[in-house]
């Protein structure tokens, strides 16, 4: 499974991946010509093939506001005023040119782009942004600082807030611009398909689509024609790691974001010349988060307990092929080491692998063992359910062996594997027990700090959730994350975050796993012009913010 990136957008974009993963799809249903062409075609006007292990099927559908999102949406067909890289930490401004925030954080001022044109040929302005804005605060909220957008001319757009908000630039420059003239005229944008999309990116115009595949072509009106190097994308359907590893490591794609056991071994070596891989540590932290609205996993105490019980060492090393790093108590993924308090982490007690302790704490807290198994204190049998969408074989593996290292203090574990469209809905609605999951990822810590511990993006268990899935608030959480917002310099934001870090360790809001590694695989046979260690303009993965900047970066080998 992949971790996502990066800030609101990323969080959307993800939701639309695993709202509708699903499952059982054999490697023979991808048809269309893929494997043939993906092998060995270098006439110049080869698709750029890519499969997505989380989608057994495909749906029409290109709506950005939509949780069934079709894979490219956000990446591929519409875009950002600016594209921020989580890999080399540029921002690299796209449809507008330039900005400006203001010294007391309470506006932000965007120049957008001349020339730029809708697939249709009309033309971008600020209203569209304005727009859009309004139009995603109807339909999913959020964005709960912003006051009013301003179109102040054609190629000018202020944002105004109704208090300090430093990390607006982040989520309202890498979020995505619908075209006025045409969501306007939607009856309900919300169920609106889109079907064919009027958008400003380089790839809009859908070709040949079928629930297994489909192609999307260059758009007509691209405001960088220079950069539609690839004549178009296709896009495969798989039901999980295996099936759409075959496809990759057998020729029959160029880029893949999947976990791929023993990569040296299984794709490097089939071809050193041109099989590549590169998986920096910008993903998200992966935690195990427990249903708090649940007993006994409202209790501190227990959470404490069962995260002494894991042994993350092995997590990492074993489930996910070394290609991860252990987390610590400061919950902070190897992303924000700039911001980590290195003195916190290294006095780290419940994230280290302590099977004694874990008794011992369970014991404490009144949850004693009796012939081997461990009782709640109402003198039942102390179980858990582990939930993990069925695609992901990487995660799966991690969740089994949180089960055999539970069953050493006496806990008995299940873990449940429905398809990831299932895993979601009860994230989403708080019925699930506990489960492997992502976490917000973006410029700073304070996406991530919001979505584990704050009590303002808290829903009621059937309330719909997007972020805070295990349903646990902090008020103390809450001044330190709107000081952080406020704050207008470094030095201020990093106390609000040692802050957080402090109390994080207290609270045991999740148990922090490790961080998810970014993960990116291609074949240079027919693109080159792919991000690197020594070339970091972006991310490896196929589906976060800065994918634009690959897919306007490769170049076809041509025979």
């Amino acid at each position: 499974m992949a971790a996502s990136t990066s800030p609101r957008r990323f969080r959307t974009a993800l939701k639309a991946v695993t709202a509708t993963a699903a499952a059982a799809l054999v490697l023979s249903a991808c048809t269309g010509g893929s494997g043939t062409a993906a092998a060995g075609d270098t006439s110049g006007n080869q698709l750029l093939t890519i499969p997505r292990e989380d989608l057994a099927t495909f749906t029409r559908n290109f709506n950005p506001l939509s949780p069934q999102a079709a894979p490219m949406t956000l990446q591929a067909i519409y875009e950002p005023l600016v594209v921020h890289s989580m890999s080399d930490a540029k921002d690299t401004p796209w449809l507008a040119t330039k900005w400006t925030q203001a010294k007391d954080a309470r506006s932000i001022t965007f120049t957008l782009r001349d020339g730029v044109k809708w697939s249709d040929g009309q033309p971008f302005t600020a209203d569209d942004i304005v727009y859009t804005f309004q139009l995603q605060k109807k339909v999913l909220g959020g964005f709960d600082y912003l006051d009013k957008v301003t179109a102040v001319d054609a190629h000018t757009v202020r944002f105004s807030f109704d208090k300090p908000f430093s990390p607006a630039f982040y989520e309202i420059g890498g979020h995505w611009i619908l075209p006025k003239h045409i969501w306007s005229k939607v009856k309900d944008p919300a169920k609106f398909t889109n079907p064919n999309p009027v958008a400003t990116g380089p790839y809009t115009e859908v070709e040949k689509f079928q629930s297994q595949s489909y192609e999307l072509r260059k758009n007509p009106d691209y405001w960088q024609p220079a950069k539609q190097r690839i004549a178009g994308i296709q896009m495969l359907a798989f039901s999980g790691n295996d099936s759409a590893n075959l496809a990759f490591t057998s020729g029959e794609s160029d880029w893949a974001q999947t976990f791929i056991p023993d990569i040296d071994k299984s794709f490097v070596a089939k071809d050193k010349k041109h099989n590549h891989y590169w998986f920096p540590a910008t993903g998200a932290m992966i935690n195990w988060q427990l249903n708090t609205t649940k007993a006994p996993f409202n209790d501190v105490a227990v959470r404490k307990a069962l995260s002494m019980a894991v042994d993350r060492d092995q997590i990492t090393k074993v489930a996910m092929n070394g290609y991860a790093q252990p987390a610590d108590c400061t919950g902070l993924a190897r992303t924000y080491d700039k911001w980590r308090d290195t003195s916190l982490a290294a006095s780290c007690t419940w994230t280290k692998y302590n099977t004694d302790a874990a008794a011992k704490a369970l014991d404490a807290a009144g949850y004693k063992e009796s012939g081997g198994k461990r009782l709640l204190k109402n003198g039942k049998p102390f179980t858990l359910d582990i939930s993990v969408g069925s695609a992901s074989s990487d995660w799966i593996s991690v969740a089994n062996i949180i089960k055999q290292d539970l069953a050493k203090v006496g806990i008995t574990a299940t873990v449940k594997t429905p398809d990831w469209s299932a895993v979601s809905a009860s994230y989403n609605t708080g019925t699930f027990d506990t489960g492997i999951v992502w976490s917000n990822n973006g410029a700073t810590p304070y996406e991530y700090f919001r979505g584990v511990m704050s009590t303002k993006v808290l829903q009621p268990v059937g309330k719909q959730a997007t972020e805070n899935y295990h349903r646990f608030g902090d008020k103390k959480a809450d001044k330190l994350i709107d000081a952080f917002a406020a704050a207008t310099d470094e030095k201020a934001q990093h106390e609000q975050i040692d802050g957080l870090q402090k109390l994080y360790n207290q609270d045991a809001p999740v148990v922090p796993l490790f961080t998810g590694p970014e993960w990116g695989e291609y074949t240079d046979a027919r693109f080159t012009g792919w991000p690197s260690a020594k070339d970091p303009y972006a991310t490896l993965g196929n589906r976060n913010g800065s994918t634009i900047l690959v897919l306007t970066s490769l170049k076809p080998v041509k025979g």
